[in-house]
C-alpha cells in the first residue's frame, strides 16, 4: 500500500463527500445539477456554488499531487467544473433573445429564467409564471466565470460565446435601478410578487462588474477580441447605492441574511469596513436565533399566514414537473 500524507488522505475523504453529494448526480449531457436528488430543476445560484466546491477541491489537490491519482482527480474535478459552468451558459444562450430585449424594455417578463431542466437545458416554466428576474443570481456566474478564467479554466471557447457575456454585463449593469426578485426569489416582504431593489442584487453586480472589467475570457491565448469591457460609471453607482441603503436590504427589508453575501464571501461587495462590521452586527442581532440565522424578519415562508401561497407553490412546481416528465 502507497504511503499518502496526511493533506492527501484528507483530500481523498472530502472527494468522497463531493462524489456522494454533488458529482453522481450531475448530468451527463448537460452538465446541470438537479435541485435534489432525482429533481428535474436546475437552479442557476445553487449550480454556480455547487461548481465553486468542486472548484474547490480541484485546486487543492492541485497544490498536493502526491500519485499519479491525484493528478487523475484534480483533472477529473476541473473538467466536472468546467462541464458544469458551461451547461448554465448553454442554457442561457438558448435565451439570448431575452437579454436583448431586457436591455430595452428591464421588465421582469424578459429576464433570464432562474431555473431550467436538468435533461435538456431548456426552459420548463413560463416568463410571467415565477420571479425570474434575479439579478444576483446571474451576476454571480459572472463574478465565478471571471474567477475561474483567471485561475487558468478554459470555459469559453468562441467569440461568439465572449459576445454573449459580454451581452449579460451589458443584462446586470442597470442593477441599481431595476427592482428584481431577489435571493429568495420573492420580491417584497411581504410576498406579494413586487418587484424591490435589493442590496444583495446591486452588491453582487458591483463584484461581478469589477471581476469582468478588462478579462481576456480565453485567457493566455486571447486577443482584444475576447477581452470584456465594463463601464466604471456602473460600478461607481452600484457603490454609491449601496452606501446610502445598507444594512438595510430594500424598501421592506431591514435586514436580510443574503448580505452576508456581498459583505463577505463571494462578492466582498463593500469598500467601507465600517459598513461591513455594522451590516454584520445587524444580521446577528435581528435575525441570529438558536439553529443559525432566519432570512429576514418576520420571514411567512413555510408559515400558516403564507399557507394560501405555499399551496400555489407547491401546484406550480407539481404543474412544472408534470410539465418535465411530457417533454421527454
Amino acid at each position: 500500500m502507497r504511503n499518502r500524507s496526511n493533506s492527501a488522505v484528507r483530500l481523498d475523504y472530502y472527494h468522497r463527500m463531493i462524489y456522494k453529494t454533488i458529482l453522481q448526480y450531475q448530468n451527463p449531457v448537460t452538465g446541470l445539477l438537479p435541485a435534489k436528488p432525482f429533481d428535474q430543476l436546475a437552479w442557476v445560484r445553487e449550480n454556480v456554488y455547487s461548481a465553486l466546491a468542486i472548484w474547490g477541491l480541484s485546486l487543492a489537490y492541485k497544490k498536493s499531487l502526491d500519485v499519479n491519482e491525484d493528478r487523475a482527480r484534480c483533472y477529473e474535478l476541473e473538467q466536472s467544473t468546467v462541464k458544469l459552468m458551461r451547461g448554465l451558459l448553454i442554457c442561457m444562450m438558448h435565451q439570448r433573445h431575452k437579454v436583448e430585449r431586457f436591455k430595452v424594455t428591464e421588465s421582469t417578463n424578459d429576464a433570464i429564467h432562474a431555473m431550467f431542466s436538468v435533461r435538456t437545458g431548456r426552459q420548463v416554466v413560463g416568463d410571467t409564471e415565477w420571479g425570474h428576474l434575479q439579478m444576483d443570481a446571474t451576476s454571480l456566474y459572472l463574478l465565478i466565470l471571471a474567477q475561474m478564467t483567471a485561475a487558468g479554466l478554459q470555459i469559453i471557447y468562441t467569440l461568439d460565446e465572449v459576445d454573449f457575456i459580454q451581452n449579460l454585463v451589458f443584462y446586470i449593469r442597470c442593477a441599481y435601478t431595476v427592482p428584481d426578485y431577489g435571493i429568495w426569489e420573492r420580491g417584497d416582504k411581504s410576498n406579494t410578487g413586487l418587484p424591490e431593489l435589493n442590496c444583495t442584487s446591486v452588491g453582487m453586480a458591483k463584484a461581478a462588474l469589477e471581476a469582468m472589467s478588462e478579462i481576456d475570457l480565453f485567457g493566455r491565448k486571447g486577443s482584444p477580441a475576447s477581452v470584456i469591457h465594463v463601464h466604471p460609471d456602473d460600478i461607481s453607482r452600484c457603490r454609491a447605492i449601496l452606501a446610502s441603503v445598507l444594512p438595510r436590504e430594500s424598501n421592506s427589508k431591514e435586514t436580510d441574511a443574503g448580505l452576508l453575501s456581498i459583505i463577505g464571501f463571494p462578492a466582498f461587495a463593500v469598500d467601507d469596513p465600517v459598513l461591513v462590521t455594522d451590516t454584520k452586527n445587524v444580521i446577528v442581532e435581528k435575525l441570529q436565533g438558536q439553529y443559525g440565522l432566519c432570512r429576514f424578519l418576520k420571514d411567512g415562508y413555510m408559515t400558516v399566514k403564507e399557507v394560501g401561497f405555499i399551496s400555489v407553490f407547491i401546484l406550480d412546481l407539481k404543474k412544472i414537473k408534470r410539465c418535465i416528465k411530457d417533454s421527454v
